[in-house]
Parts: C-alpha cells; structure tokens; sequence
C-alpha cells in the first residue's frame, strides 16, 4: 500500500466560510480557488481511485489561518471547524482516506496548545500541522513554546508547511516580490530557515519527543549539505556582532546531524527526479515519507501523485526501503496502523 502523507483539501463547511471571510485572498488565494480537487470531494475521490494501492492523508492547504481570522478566538474557531470537518470525512471515507492532520495556529491565545490536544486525543488526527512563520514571526518566540512543550508531550508528528507571499520582497529596496519568487524560492528558503531556528533555539535539544515532518524534501537543504556541515562547522567565524562560536560549542551535536537525525521529510518535490535523489541522499531512509502534494499541479490532481510514483517506483531502492517509505515510515512516526 502507498500512503500518501501530505495531500490538500478544504472539508466543505470551512470552504464555505473560507469564501465568506477571504474571498479576495491572493496570490495562493487565486490558485486555490482553481482547483475543484481542492474542495470536491468527487473529484477527489476519483484521484484516489485512479491508482492501485493508493491511499491519501488530508491536509488544510492555504490561507494560514491566522491571516484570515481577526482575533485569538476566531482562529481557534476556524482551526476547530477544519478539524471537525476533516475527522467526519475521514470516519466516512476511511478506505481512501485513512487520516487526516489537523490544522493549529500557533497565533491562538494558548498558541494552539488545547486544540492540538483535543484533535489528536478526541478526533483522532495523526498530527497538526503548522506553517513555517506565524504571520511573519519566527517560530522560536517565546510565547509560542507551549506548542512545542505539548507536542513534544503528545510525541505526535507536527507535519511543517512553507508560508510567504508577495508581500515578502525580493530586496530589500523593492516593496514586493516579483515573478512569483516568493513561492519558487521563498517555500523551500522558509522551510530552511525555519528548521534552523528550531535547530539553533535549542527547541530540538530540549524537546527530545518532538517529531517534524518537513515538506517538500526539506526544501533546499539536501542540496546544501556541505554549508550545513563543514559551513557550520566554523559558525561564528564570520560574524561579529553575536557570539555564534559559543552557541555552536553548547549545542548537543553538530548542526548537520540533527538536520539529518531530527527531521522527517516528504517526497513532494513536483516531480522533479534529480530533487528527490538529492533528498533520497541527504536523509537516513527511516525518514522519508510518500507524499505527492495533490492536487497543486497542472493537471488539477492527477499529475503529482502519478509522477512521484512513477519516479520512486523507477529509482534503485530495496524492498524494504519502498515499503519504508511508502507507508512504514509514516506509521512508525505517528505511531498508527495505517494498512490493516
């Protein structure tokens, strides 16, 4: 069975309010609403049909919650009513849908700490998801550490999703981003950074039961092993304003080791086979998960799913690596069954 552990979809009451509330939400906004697999479940249920041995785990997609909602209290209403939502459909779809990742907002008044609770104990889900900034801010604020304190208690995955839009500039002389740059570039550069300020936090070090899966093969990390590794190695060399040299002595291992000890990572890198060997590479095989990103591709669903199979199924891995991947690695980290 091929499991696919990171897959989009709005449940139908929450795109019905998403609709009333955000209805002009741009940039991702325009092409969420291009999409009827995004929020019809008969079309999404035909994807899912078209292949053998399929199964997919659902997702909230974009907006960040928090962008939309105008208080504490909304957005832990709006969180509530995609969790709902998903933990329905799941119950009635189980043979396709096999389980679903809850939606938090670290932007909550207890950043999202009773909701990633009540989802995970109450409703079921695998996990929650969350973006990479909270409407602009770091992951590593203070204020947001509840969450992790309690997700690290649960040991349920926090599965990490990449946010930025327009408005975050190219240069810092122009005031927004042009050609789409803030999503070609800017994901796989949030998903980054925002590893690295839970590495260099110390949020990994002293939270020992915390498991993060990072989308889209950890965006442009494989790729950058060797600044990660002997680069950081002499972190502080090049700076001299904060004292880095320390920080790096008191951390508990090398920095590349916990990018790639202390992170789960998913396959979706828009069919792209160069990318995903790179990925393959980079992180040990007990941490890579099947994921395709259905249905942001241009075939409105179909496209993603096929060609990350197509590709994994192409490449030179062991049996046991496959079903690693395809399904054992995501049990194992959500501590599920997920094929009975």
């Amino acid at each position: 069975m091929r499991i696919d552990a990171y897959t989009h979809f709005f449940p139908q009451k929450f795109f019905d309010k998403l609709n009333q509330v955000a209805g002009g939400y741009k940039d991702m906004g325009k092409r969420v609403r291009s999409l009827p697999a995004l929020y019809d479940l008969d079309v999404r249920k035909r994807i899912v049909d078209g292949h053998k041995d399929y199964r997919q785990i659902l997702a909230y997609p974009q907006p960040p919650v928090e962008k939309i909602a105008k208080s504490p209290a909304e957005i832990d209403a709006f969180c509530r009513m995609i969790n709902d939502g998903f933990a329905e459909l799941v119950a009635k779809e189980k043979d396709r849908f096999p389980g679903f990742v809850a939606q938090v907002s670290l932007a909550a008044a207890d950043a999202g700490v009773a909701e990633a609770e009540r989802a995970i104990k109450q409703l079921g889900a695998l996990g929650v998801q969350i973006y990479t900034n909270v409407a602009g801010e770091p992951l590593d604020r203070p204020e947001y550490l509840p969450f992790w304190d309690k997700m690290n208690a649960l040991g349920a995955p926090v599965w990490l999703h990449p946010a930025r839009g327009a408005e975050t500039p190219d240069y810092v002389t122009e005031q927004k981003s042009l050609y789409e740059i803030w999503w070609t570039f800017g994901w796989s550069y949030e998903t980054a950074t925002a590893m690295a300020r839970l590495v260099f936090s110390k949020i990994i070090d002293t939270h020992p039961n915390l498991k993060i899966i990072t989308h889209h093969f950890g965006g442009i990390v494989p790729m950058l092993e060797g600044r990660l590794g002997p680069g950081n190695d002499v972190l502080g060399s090049r700076t001299s304003d904060a004292d880095y040299v320390s920080l790096r002595k008191s951390l508990k291992k090398r920095v590349l080791d916990y990018f790639k000890q202390d992170f789960w990572a998913d396959t979706a890198v828009f069919t792209a086979e160069p990318a995903t060997k790179a990925g393959l590479e980079f992180f040990p095989r007990d941490k890579v998960v099947f994921a395709s990103d259905c249905p942001f591709d241009p075939e409105g669903g179909t496209m993603y799913p096929r060609e990350t199979l197509r590709i994994l199924e192409s490449l030179d891995l062991s049996q046991a690596d496959r079903d690693r991947i395809f399904c054992k690695n995501l049990e194992a980290v959500t501590g599920r069954t997920l094929v009975k």
